[in-house]
């Protein structure tokens, strides 16, 4: 009873099986192949582009949170730009208005993230 319920996970178990192989031949290949020479600027810790243990008052650059929102918006973009186009023909005109607003709302931040100087670097 029990041995056609397992056999229905064993191609999910080979699967799995397949692809840990190639994460380990991955990592291997890359620690076999590539130079292994660690530097205190290649160690150092790195969030938001200042020191991690310094004074907790300096004033630091806004733009790495611009480029985080920035993301935001191109990441949201897509992921529901994707699904929107596939179903476009079964939700009908309510549908392609909703994104439409969706769209507007974006290219609303777009703009802020354009005139604070978001896409200017240095």
């Amino acid at each position: 009873m029990t041995q056609p319920f397992l056999a229905d996970y064993f191609p999910i178990l080979v699967f799995l099986g397949i692809a840990a192989g190639i994460a380990v031949a991955m990592v291997g290949g890359s620690v076999l192949a590539a130079k292994q020479k660690p530097n205190p600027e290649k160690l150092s810790a790195y969030e938001c582009g200042f020191e991690p243990f310094d004074d907790t008052r300096r004033k630091f650059d806004v733009r790495f949170y611009l480029v985080a929102i920035l993301f935001i918006i191109f990441d949201l973009e897509v992921a529901f730009l994707f699904p929107w186009a596939v179903s476009l023909g079964q939700i009908g005109w309510f549908g392609f208005m909703s994104m439409m607003a969706f769209l507007g709302v974006l290219t609303v931040g777009f703009i802020y993230e354009w005139r604070k100087g978001a896409l200017d670097w240095e």
